[in-house]
């Protein structure tokens, strides 16, 4: 049993789960996924295509002929992550190949490890698979290499990524997204309905939907009918039976027209809205739409209409020229805006970045000192929002049960981002992916605890 640290990074995926089943002689591949879940959703595809063609997947690297390194490139201190976990297989393991974001600039990882055997870029699948082939020829026999309905997933069976589109049309100063993954490109609306259908069939009972940008799903479809094609598929997701939660949702007018979903019960009531800062002129520096106080009056709406939504954003302290008053407005609005779930960066340069020209950099000491207030007044009030909740009844979904208690998440949290809830007594015959009824009987700062109803 454990729980959630407060600071934990809210752009990481969960850690990969793989199997660990091989025939003799087969070639096996092993895998280090880094980053956001829209990476882990790469690496599951290439995971996939490789297991269809014969390969086994490695849980380690010991037990790989190569393994493939998935990069973050959204900080520099991911990148550093990076090349540490791209040395650590090359020294574990010697056949290493390198795709993700950092991908993108092939001679930043070739000058730090000239001897990976190829780099690729973010979802270039095929030179991924080439780049295999060259160092370990497939050896596929179709009687005995069985690929899964919904292919090969690196989270538990009961909860599943679904990205819906690439890239991202934003240029907001502190970020090089777009610059590695392009400008935004929707999946077609009946692939993604086609596999949330697989993965539901299948056993999925979470959906987690994800994309640089949620909310513009489709408009960039030039012959589309409708202004906001997320608003049917979210509607059509709905109607699977499966809990449906949003992710990285910019809150553009049309969200509004979401949340009576929430309220009918369709999608889960939840928003994840990377708001990133409240002070407008900060917002203006990282080229973002200045409307904080907009903001507050569209989060009172929401909750007007959907009462029970919860909200989750995260935020930059420390952006260059960040004055002592523009921290103070931030701490303000959180005050008023009273989210949910928080998470909070430390501003840092990054390779590319328009920001790196910005006059007037805070020092890493006062982003420490304003990351530290920023997330005790996180603490502040999720704590509040938690004690609220005790007697209450709700549902959750197990996550895990071991010989202490059963961990479960309910509505309100996502996978790792968000809290728990534990039940520590009478667990004993729950098992993954079941939704049951508890009744909270205790808080704390970012889990509960409670027991069956």
């Amino acid at each position: 049993m454990s729980q959630n640290p407060p600071n934990l990074r809210p752009d990481i995926a969960p850690a990969p789960r793989i199997g660990d089943t091989r025939r003799p002689g087969q070639p096996a591949i092993g895998m280090v996924s880094l980053g956001c879940p829209k990476a882990l959703v790469d690496s599951e595809r290439i995971l996939t295509r490789l297991r269809a063609e014969g390969y086994a997947i490695s849980p380690d690297y010991s037990g790989a002929d190569a393994v493939i390194v998935n990069t973050c490139g959204f900080l520099d201190s991911a990148k550093a992550e990076s090349l540490d976990a791209i040395g650590e297989a090359l020294s574990a393991n010697g056949k290493v190949i390198v795709t993700g974001c950092l991908g993108a600039e092939p001679e930043f990882i070739t000058g730090a490890h000239p001897k990976v055997l190829a780099v690729t870029g973010p979802h270039q699948y095929e030179q991924v698979l080439d780049a295999v082939h060259g160092a370990v020829p497939p050896d596929p026999d179709p009687f005995v290499d069985l690929l899964p309905a919904t292919g090969v997933t690196l989270t538990p069976r009961h909860y599943s990524y679904l990205k819906i589109s690439e890239g991202c049309n934003h240029k907001c100063k502190f970020c090089i997204i777009p610059d590695m993954r392009g400008r935004l490109q929707s999946r077609p609306h009946r692939a993604v309905l086609r596999e949330a259908e697989k993965l539901v069939e299948a056993g999925v009972k979470e959906l987690l939907v994800i994309s640089q940008d949620t909310s513009a799903y489709g408009t960039d479809w030039k012959d589309r009918d409708e202004k906001a094609p997320i608003l049917s598929l979210a509607r059509d997701l709905g109607q699977l039976g499966a809990w449906v939660r949003m992710h990285y949702v910019y809150p553009y007018p049309h969200v509004r027209e979401m949340i009576p979903m929430m309220a009918e019960g369709l999608i889960l009531p939840y928003l994840d809205i990377p708001f990133q800062h409240a002070h407008p002129e900060v917002l203006k520096r990282m080229a973002r739409p200045a409307a904080a106080a907009r903001t507050l009056d569209e989060i009172a709406a929401w909750r007007r209409d959907c009462p029970e939504i919860v909200l989750r954003s995260t935020f930059i302290v420390g952006y260059p020229g960040e004055t002592e008053a523009e921290f103070q407005t931030l701490l303000d609005w959180l005050d008023e805006a009273q989210l949910d779930r928080v998470g909070c960066f430390r501003y840092e340069n990054v390779d590319g970045a328009r920001s790196n020209a910005l006059p007037d950099h805070v020092p890493d000491e006062v982003k420490d000192e304003r990351w530290h207030r920023f997330m005790e007044k996180a603490q502040a009030i999720s704590e509040a929002k938690l004690a609220a909740k005790v007697g209450q009844r709700i549902e959750v979904i197990v996550d895990e049960v071991d010989d202490e208690a059963a961990t479960c998440r309910t509505r309100a949290d996502a996978p790792e981002i968000d809290g728990n809830l534990f039940i520590d007594e009478g667990f004993e015959a729950l098992s993954p992916g079941q939704i049951v009824t508890i009744e909270v009987d205790e808080a704390g700062e970012y889990d509960l605890w409670g027991r069956l109803a």
